[in-house]
């Protein structure tokens, strides 16, 4: 099995954390984006993983490629990395990694995570994870006859499904969808000026192939800081009744209060502070004489004099005064 994972977007909507790392690299609970989803792929599908490929701008720069590499390796498979040089669509982004597309493959967008308790079905020609939405208008959603896939159809305005297409996708046969995908390439059929995958899911359920849906009880977007920061909270939640630990024994805590769930990494400092609930303090980050809460705070910030709530501090950000709810970047100062 193989996970192709396309990420050579910059993620405008969570700038500025992501103008100097990639959005699918901002952790969550202590842990990468990405690396969290291909975990939960790999939990999904229960097989072993061979490779996952990577679809990359190549101006992210060689530590993210080791960054990316080192995430293959921890699930045990071969790590590579594609580039992708100019944004036209979703089949084209994932066609830029076509070597890799043979056997059986998962298509995952980096920018969501789930929960999921459900078996694949790997009978199928192909498995798409979907889930039940409030407003399906927003979303591209899938309409079913039984257990079967029928119809595709890109944010209906009249009600024809609440099943939400949230981004990952199953398929029999890499070769399969390879050969659809280079048909839309070389045919120029696109919708926007962009090759869309769905395009090529079309074009494979009319020729006969099944499509079945895997269903997933939780969908976390980390498109925006607002929602980014509530993906955090939701994961510290799972981890904490799943019993995981997530306080390192090497962080130092001084006459200091953790409310759970939080994720407190080592060499944190903690000094006449109230941490929590649904705090993620990244490695080395000092925070003195502060109350945080519902907040994701990255590796090696300075913290002091803060009451925060709903916050997002990037990399080396060092931070005191009195605001609540902010949104500040790597190395930013804000005194």
């Amino acid at each position: 099995m193989k996970i192709i994972v396309p990420m050579a977007g910059r993620g405008s909507r969570l700038r500025p954390h992501t103008l100097t790392i990639p959005k699918p690299l901002i952790p969550i609970a202590g842990k990468p984006i990405v690396h969290r989803l291909v975990e939960d792929i790999a939990g999904v599908i229960n097989q072993k993983i061979d490779e996952i490929a990577f679809i990359i701008h190549k101006d992210f720069g060689t530590q993210v490629e080791e960054d990316l590499v080192a995430i293959a390796e921890k699930l045990g498979a071969k790590g590579t990395i594609y580039y992708q040089e100019q944004p036209l669509g979703t089949a084209h982004a994932i066609m830029s990694a076509k070597e890799s597309m043979s056997g059986p493959i998962v298509v995952a967008y980096a920018d969501t995570l789930f929960r999921a308790d459900f078996t694949l079905d790997t009978t199928a020609d192909s498995v798409i994870w979907v889930k039940q939405v409030e407003d399906p208008s927003a979303f591209g959603v899938v309409k079913l006859d039984g257990d079967r896939i029928t119809d595709f159809v890109e944010k209906p305005k009249d009600f024809v499904s609440d099943l939400a297409i949230i981004g990952i996708y199953y398929f029999k046969s890499g070769e399969t969808l390879r050969a659809e995908l280079q048909y839309l390439l070389d045919n120029d059929i696109t919708k926007g000026g962009e090759y869309q995958l769905t395009d090529g899911l079309e074009n494979m359920k009319q020729k006969g192939l099944r499509f079945v849906p895997g269903k997933v009880d939780e969908w976390m977007d980390c498109g925006n800081k607002n929602v980014t920061v509530e993906t955090n909270s939701r994961m510290l939640g799972f981890l904490h009744n799943d019993g995981e630990n997530m306080i390192s024994k090497e962080a130092r805590i001084e006459n200091s209060t953790i409310i759970p769930p939080c994720f407190i990494d080592k060499d944190v400092v903690l000094i006449n502070s109230i941490i929590g609930p649904n705090v993620s303090l990244g490695r080395a980050t000092h925070v003195t004489e502060s109350k945080i809460k519902d907040s994701l705070i990255q590796t090696h910030a300075h913290i002091k004099n803060a009451d925060l709530d709903n916050a997002m501090i990037g990399n080396h950000a060092s931070f005191d005064g009195n605001f609540k709810s902010i949104s500040i970047g790597d190395y930013s100062v804000l005194e």
